[in-house]
């Protein structure tokens, strides 16, 4: 053993990596393996305060970058006297819904949509993922490691693939979705080798589309003019039933219907919730207000943009409800009760996950098809984009002067014939317009970047509002 230690608070503390809305995130060189080994060693002894294991399990994305920094965090769990299962490259969900099978912690190391240049850790307990509560706890604690001079080399471990494959092919009888033709747009999903795997043997015939040999940063709440060409082409091309695809390590889905139209996340899972009979949601206050218009739920309760705050609602609706779910405006449907489908007992997965809501809406829309179901929601379009390398610090600055006079920053954004209704500073600036719209300014968790939301009667209309406000948000001072 080494004589020389290494403090997890001070490394953590030095370092450029910060937690985001979730995980932490930062770039690739600020990753290096005395980083990643602190995160490790914090998050192990955190664990250790509320659990008792001997196994840490480990999974990766597509990036370049994440081999090693799994390296890295493998070899001071090691070095700590744990067991390491590592299971490849597979989604987030597949890794997360596995360690709580074996009531073990887990570690995904992902950057899920954010630039090529960056990277991420994503941390779950036993039973399910980490709070905001245990970011500041890892950030915090002086966990004493030896520092890591050589990186292991790692197995495959295929149990956490086979499993989540599982979980979906065997919850419906038969094979209910014969006759359905899927697109699988892969570019570089974690998941990309279990979906086909999983909708073929629920009857579905499957098209592989794109399969990149680099990694392709798809972001599903900011959904590319290419992207949106792709999938109106494929679907012209292959009379697709849907086009199914993910962002990078599979938390998050990006679904199109029967014409080749990507679905807005959080429609696709108002569509899911409805379709599983879930009583009770916890949303962002980002989501679509469609979701309480389509009075199709008991009680919808509004959270901070994040899964671990939509988490963290579940303990509450469980209380009252007989079943809770939660799903963000960029997509991933988290469940938070044991629910029954076609007289099986699906288990909570508490974390973002991409196939459970489209497997669910394409089943819904078996007959009629998903276009037509998204006629007969309320009448409410969203659209959001974003200014990627814009100072979180200038971010904040907006925000903050548009919360002391809302009126005076919407004028300032080209919008003097609008009136300010009320403001909403749960996450950010939503500021509810007199005309019934909604312009929602927040910086992201992840990346120097500001979103800007719009909710409007029309998607032309609300995406007039995006590029107009972020227009003039870049001339601002």
């Amino acid at each position: 053993m080494s004589d020389v230690r290494l403090n997890s608070s001070n490394v953590l503390s030095q370092s450029q990596v910060k937690f985001g809305t979730s995980g932490a995130r930062g770039l690739v060189t600020d990753f290096s393996s005395d980083v990643c080994a602190a995160f490790t060693a914090a998050f192990i002894k955190v664990m250790q305060q509320g659990f008792d294991f001997d196994t840490i399990a480990l999974a990766i994305d597509n990036r370049p970058s994440s081999q090693a920094m799994a390296q890295a965090s493998a070899a001071v769990a090691k070095k700590m006297g744990f067991d390491v299962v590592y299971y490849g490259v597979i989604p987030t969900p597949a890794l997360a819904y596995v360690a709580m099978q074996q009531n073990i912690p887990s570690i995904m190391i992902t950057g899920s949509h954010i630039p090529f240049d960056r990277n991420g850790i994503k941390f779950y307990r036993p039973d399910g993922e980490i709070s905001k509560q245990d970011e500041q706890s890892i950030l915090q604690i002086d966990a004493s490691y030896e520092p890591v001079t050589d990186l292991p080399q790692l197995t495959v471990d295929p149990t956490a693939a086979k499993k989540y494959i599982e979980r979906y092919a065997s919850l419906y009888q038969g094979k209910p979705l014969s006759g359905k033709h899927i697109g699988i747009y892969e570019h570089s999903s974690a998941g990309r080798d279990l979906y086909p795997e999983i909708f073929t043997k629920l009857g579905a015939q499957v098209t592989s589309l794109e399969r990149s040999n680099t990694f392709v940063p798809i972001d599903t709440e900011a959904v590319s003019e290419e992207d949106k060409q792709k999938a109106c082409n494929w679907s012209k091309e292959y009379g697709f039933d849907a086009i199914f695809s993910t962002d990078g390590d599979g938390d998050r889905p990006l679904v199109a219907d029967e014409n080749g139209e990507w679905l807005r996340g959080d429609i696709l899972g108002l569509l899911c919730a409805d379709a599983l009979n879930i009583e009770s949601l916890a949303v962002p206050v980002s989501c679509n207000t469609a979701i309480e218009l389509s009075n199709k739920f008991i009680h919808v309760a509004r959270t901070k943009i994040g899964s671990p705050y939509v988490i963290a609602e579940f303990a509450s609706l469980n209380n009252d409800y007989k079943s809770s779910a939660g799903f963000e405006a960029n997509g991933g449907f988290l469940l938070g009760s044991d629910i029954d489908v076609d007289g099986y007992l699906l288990k909570a997965l508490p974390t973002r996950d991409a196939v459970l809501p489209f497997v669910a809406v394409l089943l819904a829309a078996k007959e009629t098809g998903i276009s037509a179901m998204l006629e007969q929601l309320p009448n409410r379009e969203t659209s959001s984009d974003r200014i990627q390398n814009f100072a979180t610090e200038k971010s904040l600055s907006i925000i903050a002067q548009g919360t002391k006079n809302p009126q005076q920053l919407i004028d300032k954004l080209g919008f003097c014939n609008l009136e300010v209704q009320s403001i909403d500073t749960t996450d950010g600036l939503r500021i509810l317009l007199s005309n019934g719209d909604l312009i929602h300014l927040r910086p992201s968790g992840n990346a120097p970047e500001l979103r800007c939301y719009a909710e409007a009667s029309s998607h032309e209309t609300a995406q007039t509002y995006v590029q107009q406000a972020l227009t003039h948000i870049k001339m601002l001072d």
